[in-house]
């Protein structure tokens, strides 16, 4: 089994290159999706979190807005979410790739670089696109202001970094283009990197 890091920082078209994977035959694992899940009503951060941030649980789950607050007023407690958290999504990774079937598993972890997820995976793929093509797509989004953004790109790696460290780079600049750059990547690992 090779285990490929996927990363890319927002907006880079992450999340439909991880689907591509998926395509080509690859398990995904998701970290976004893992704090979902450990996040919601009955996952396993919600009694944590009830002990140590009780005003974070909203109808039985973590409300990540709460969250947001409680950081905002401590910037001490980022922390410590850190520490109840990253265990948790250590133990949901290591769960699915032991069950996982596929010759190549792919983990999609926005901050691979930023937590040192690099030295946990076989070889990393990173998406990328120019700064404004960037901010294009999630002012798109609608999601969130332009100020957010500037201050979600300033805890994230310079793209460029995070190219210059990958093993394989996936420009996002078309669909296709990304699509065809998933397969050679896929078919490379599967002559090059499985049966060496």
């Amino acid at each position: 089994m090779f285990l490929l890091g996927l990363t890319g920082s927002i907006g880079m078209g992450k999340s439909t290159t991880a689907e591509m994977f998926v395509q080509e035959g690859c398990a995904l694992w998701d970290a976004d999706a893992a704090v979902h899940r450990l996040y919601s009503r009955g996952g396993a951060a919600v009694p944590l979190f009830a002990a140590d941030f009780p005003s974070s649980i909203v109808e039985g789950a973590v409300s990540r807005e709460k969250l947001k607050e409680i950081i905002a007023a401590d910037p001490t407690a980022l922390k410590k979410i850190e520490k109840i958290v990253h265990p948790l999504v250590g133990e949901d990774r290591a769960a699915f790739i032991a069950s996982a079937n596929a010759d190549i598993v792919v983990l999609d972890i926005p901050l691979l670089f930023e937590t040192g997820g690099e030295n946990r995976v076989d070889a990393v793929a990173c998406v990328t696109i120019d700064d404004d093509t960037q901010k294009q797509r999630v002012m798109a989004r609608g999601t969130m202001t332009e100020a957010q953004f500037e201050a979600i790109r300033a805890k994230q790696l310079p793209a460029g970094e995070k190219t210059a460290r990958a093993d394989y780079i996936i420009v996002t600049d078309t669909v296709a283009h990304a699509a065809r750059q998933v397969q050679l990547i896929v078919q490379d690992i599967r002559e090059k990197r499985l049966n060496a």
